[in-house]
């Protein structure tokens, strides 16, 4: 999976990357962030792609600390420009393979405090990978993974070292052609449908690469859990039912009026050193009684995790052959499976570790995440059908949820999705402070 994402980057150009932005009305200590900075590289952050010789062989990890220093904003800018600011520091350059791989960035707010935003490519983490090395490093642990140097291994070495692997792994391969026949044939209705719909991305006038509209909303942990308690749910299957509510708002749901909810569910254990490591669960829900009853969405969502739990993910098993599939056939993919119905991304990251709200060491009063592509243009956006994409965690006193949006033909402005997302919460009749 870890080579796929890194395969599906240089097919597409793109790929999700991450930001964390935390946020100190007070100010930030510097020198405690240069301490969080410094540990970040020593754990699964300390670490980039060094390709295999082989063209179909397996890549591995090598030793990378990261950046050498923060980037601090040499001018001052007002609180109501942070969104602005996170957006510019998400489209600041990372690789996983040539360096960096993530960036620790600073800006300090008129009349006082500060903003800090992590930029972390998906091929280095995924969403809990990310969020507990972020965790050890405000907490001073560093871990020795015992990835080697770069260039360490002569050329010669490596070539024989992965043709041996990769002799190894061709039983591996031909079970994943067969399960990769099943899959086909048990969705051979979707896939049939999503190929004739992935036309080519339209490209005139849209070839600037644009950050979707992004709005985030804070609300008092008091108000949400009161919420979930009086409509029978979890915090989970209300971050669903809203979810839901605000597809069918921008319209993401299918002619039954039912939503599509695509969920990642990790599989990371203790010591995992996977990138990563996670399945995928559908949910599909109806958001009209989300408003006043959650206990239809919360049965659902523990129907398809305890499926997952049974039997995993059969669209799992193709995976051994990733170094086997062209760029060509990626960039077809992509679109085939992104045009089967209306996905909404629904990332929760539930009760996130209290040192990951601590990277100066303090606690911070806000903190916010959400998974971006950058590179991405209106036209791919259109020709995908557009994108709803929705992510939550709780930290401190309250709970985050992020929303990114593009509707196919709309307006696609911040001050829309702002509107949208107040009244699906008022829906809920929950207040909250909207970024």
């Amino acid at each position: 999976m870890d080579q796929g994402s890194f395969l599906g980057l240089r097919a597409l150009g793109r790929a999700p990357i991450m930001q964390f932005t935390w946020i100190y009305p007070d100010g930030v200590d510097i020198a405690g962030l240069r301490r969080f900075h410094r540990n970040l590289g020593h754990g699964l952050l300390g670490r980039r792609i060094e390709r295999s010789p082989l063209h179909f062989g397996r890549h591995r990890w090598i030793r990378s600390e990261g950046p050498a220093d923060i980037a601090v904003a040499a001018a001052e800018r007002p609180r109501g420009e942070v969104s602005a600011w996170a957006d510019e520091r998400i489209v600041v350059p990372i690789d996983p393979e040539r360096g960096p791989a993530w960036h620790l960035g600073v800006l300090p707010l008129t009349g006082g405090g500060d903003a800090v935003s992590l930029v972390v490519s998906h091929s280095v983490a995924d969403a809990l990978g990310l969020t507990l090395a972020i965790a050890d490093a405000a907490a001073g642990i560093r871990r020795d993974l015992g990835y080697p140097e770069p260039g360490s291994t002569p050329r010669k070495r490596a070539l024989w070292r992965d043709l041996r692997r990769a002799a190894r792994d061709l039983p591996e391969a031909g079970r994943a052609v067969l399960a990769t026949a099943r899959v086909a044939r048990a969705q051979s209705e979707d896939l049939a449908a999503s190929a004739k719909s992935a036309a080519p991305a339209v490209r005139l006038g849209s070839l600037d690469p644009i950050i979707p509209p992004t709005v985030t909303a804070y609300v008092d942990l008091a108000d949400w859990d009161k919420r979930v308690n009086d409509l029978g749910g979890t915090s989970n299957s209300l971050f669903a039912g809203y979810a839901a509510r605000l597809g069918m708002r921008l319209g993401r749901v299918d002619a039954e009026g039912q939503a599509m909810l695509s969920y990642p569910v990790s599989d990371r254990t203790d010591g995992d050193t996977r990138a990563n490591a996670l399945n995928t669960v559908t949910a599909i829900v109806d958001p009209a009684p989300a408003t006043a009853d959650l206990t239809e969405i919360r049965a659902e969502l523990k129907r398809v995790l305890t499926e997952l739990g049974s039997a995993p993910d059969a669209n799992l098993a193709p995976l051994p052959l990733t170094p086997y599939v062209p760029k060509f056939l990626v960039r077809r993919l992509e679109r085939m499976v992104l045009k089967v119905g209306s996905p909404i991304g629904c990332s929760n990251l539930g009760e996130l570790p209290p040192a990951a709200n601590r990277p100066d060491g303090t606690d911070a009063d806000f903190l916010s995440f959400r998974m971006v592509e950058p590179g991405v243009t209106p036209g791919v956006l259109e020709s995908l059908g557009g994108l709803l994409y929705l992510a939550s965690g709780r930290a401190g006193k309250r709970i985050f949820l992020t929303v990114a949006a593009w509707t196919a033909g709309g307006a696609n402005t911040r001050t829309e999705l702002a509107e949208a997302v107040r009244r699906t919460l008022g829906d809920f009749e929950l207040p909250a402070l909207i970024d």
